[in-house]
């Protein structure tokens, strides 16, 4: 059995604060990042995406099998901040990439999100402000792959999303070879209520220890 190696995350009660701060960072790094925290992407699928797989229309990002971990094509919601994000200049400044690197052509570079979170690391602590770290980790400075986990993590603890939702948002294999065989659809209307839960949650953490319900309110 491979060995899962677990990233330094941020836990998510933070997250707001840090988004707050992410949101106040130029560049298209900062947009990515934010962008893969949305979409609870993996980075290299953030840095590699193209503009023909965007449908602005359906909201939704269509990952091709080859640029996937499972060998799998992955649909991702796209909630409205992700949408927003792709609408601004910077972002769509530049042939096929998304997210487009300082060369012309090419995409970001696959280290750009992470010296980015060290920069603003590097400013709170100028600034005698707490370092975004993980507490579990010995207080190791978060990585971008970590806010999968922090996605991960609040799903469990403040959703009733069922698991099968949630690790199919992550685009992990749900369940044994005879299940996945049976299993045609990918959950894809609950998904997207699920991304839209967790841009709400990006957006302003609750104060509160409520739970966000499988289906909206009415």
């Amino acid at each position: 059995m491979r060995k899962v190696e677990h990233h330094p995350a941020l836990p998510y009660v933070e997250l707001s604060g840090f988004l707050d701060s992410l949101c106040g960072q130029e560049g298209v790094a900062a947009r990515a990042l934010e962008f893969t925290i949305l979409t609870a992407a993996r980075t290299g699928e953030t840095i590699g995406a193209a503009w023909d797989e965007i449908s602005v229309r359906e909201k939704v990002w269509i990952i091709p099998a080859s640029r996937m971990k499972a060998d799998r094509e992955h649909r991702v919601p796209l909630s409205k901040r992700a949408l927003a994000i792709l609408d601004e200049p910077k972002v769509q400044g530049a042939g096929g990439s998304l997210f487009p690197g300082g060369k012309s052509g090419q995409p970001l570079s696959n280290m750009a999100m992470l010296e980015l979170i060290k920069r603003m690391n590097e400013r709170r602590s100028a600034a005698e402000q707490p370092r975004w770290t993980d507490p579990i980790k010995g207080n190791k400075d978060v990585v971008p792959h970590g806010f999968r986990s922090t996605f991960r993590d609040w799903a469990s603890e403040r959703t009733d999303f069922p698991n099968e939702v949630v690790e199919m948002a992550l685009a992990h294999a749900v369940g044994d070879k005879v299940e996945a065989a049976y299993r045609r659809g990918d959950l894809f209307d609950k998904r997207r209520r699920l991304m839209d839960a967790w841009a709400d949650f990006c957006a302003k953490a609750p104060l509160d220890g409520a739970v966000v319900p499988l289906r909206r309110r009415v």
